[in-house]
């Protein structure tokens, strides 16, 4: 629901958990592959559904319902995405309000009690960019804009950060040396790349 308090940052573990998704048009599909993506047991309600969703039910990749929302698909839900016509996107605010659930409403902020984000993901490293909803197409700009310059081997720097880490652990070292000596490795790995271009450089 809109509120004049900054939101809370989370992401969501939805491996094996119930998501229903309402509506089928091309932005539900575009919400059903990255559920997908991230291991949720997708349900889609819509009386109409486009040609790919078809194709992912008739893959046995999402459970499809040819019919309007109704209370009842609420159970068993971790989370909801309204992806509707407003009407329709309400009634599923007030049902899954009464159960204690989270709703992602496509553009409709007085239907949503979370919010989607401008994604950039590169190995380990996920990068979200929220405007609380307010101007979604900025938060998409913005992660272009951020995907233009963060490291492609972004993965890599993930990789080294977790290899250290465990070895922090091991030896004990305190929490606030240790981003110190990540920065430190790091550079290792930039000066590595950059003597190995030398080296192949004609």
């Amino acid at each position: 629901m809109p509120s004049s308090l900054p939101l809370y940052p989370l992401f969501l573990k939805l491996d094996g958990r119930r998501v229903l998704v309402v509506g089928g048009g091309p932005v539900a599909t575009g919400k059903v592959r990255s559920l997908l993506e991230s291991g949720a047991v997708v349900t889609l309600v819509a009386p109409e559904i486009t040609p790919e969703l078809r194709d992912l039910a008739s893959d046995g990749n999402i459970s499809v319902a040819r019919r309007s929302f109704e209370a009842r698909d609420l159970e068993g839900c971790w989370l909801v995405v309204a992806a509707a016509p407003p009407t329709v996107n309400r009634a599923v605010a007030a049902a899954a309000e009464s159960q204690r659930l989270y709703v992602l409403a496509v553009d409709d902020t007085s239907a949503a009690s979370a919010y989607g984000a401008g994604t950039l993901r590169r190995g380990d490293v996920t990068v979200a960019v929220s405007t609380d909803g307010h101007a979604p197409a900025l938060a998409g700009l913005l992660r272009e804009g951020l995907e233009a310059v963060l490291p492609a081997d972004l993965a890599r720097w993930s990789d080294e950060a977790a290899r250290v880490r465990a070895d922090w652990r091991a030896a004990g070292v305190p929490m606030a040396e240790r981003r110190p000596l990540l920065l430190q490795a790091l550079n290792r790995l930039y000066e590595a790349r950059r003597d190995g271009a030398k080296v192949s450089a004609p």
